[in-house]
């Protein structure tokens, strides 16, 4: 089983920074993608940034040129660096990995326990 363990969040004011890393332990084996999501109050979990493990990166369009991903694959850590924060980034931030499934199945997913961002001043 992969267990994936987050740190970092807590309280920032608008236009500060914060950063959030995860690492991943147990089964670490054959992990294709390793990112972060995010769910607000009353909203559903919907993507942040994740990096694949040939290097390329997918932002959501609210992060992008202001959150950076960096994944350590000889460490198994994903870092999320979150710059020029704003009020609507408040949400609980969950690290999430993928491994890829034999067709035809759907990767398998796996969360962290999540960790809260509150963005106010």
């Amino acid at each position: 089983q992969l267990q994936l363990v987050e740190s970092g969040g807590g309280l920032a004011q608008p236009g500060g920074s914060l950063r959030l890393s995860c690492v991943a332990s147990g089964a670490v084996f054959n992990i294709n993608s390793m990112g972060w999501y995010r769910q607000a109050p009353g909203k559903q979990r919907e993507l942040v940034a994740v990096a694949t493990s040939a290097g390329s990166t997918n932002y959501a369009d609210s992060a992008k040129g202001r959150f950076t991903v960096h994944r350590d694959n000889t460490k198994f850590t994903v870092d999320l660096q979150m710059n020029s924060l704003k009020p609507e980034d408040t949400a609980v931030y969950y690290c999430n990995a993928e491994k890829i499934a034999p067709h035809p199945h759907p990767p398998f997913e796996y969360w962290g326990q999540g960790t809260q961002v509150t963005v106010s001043s």
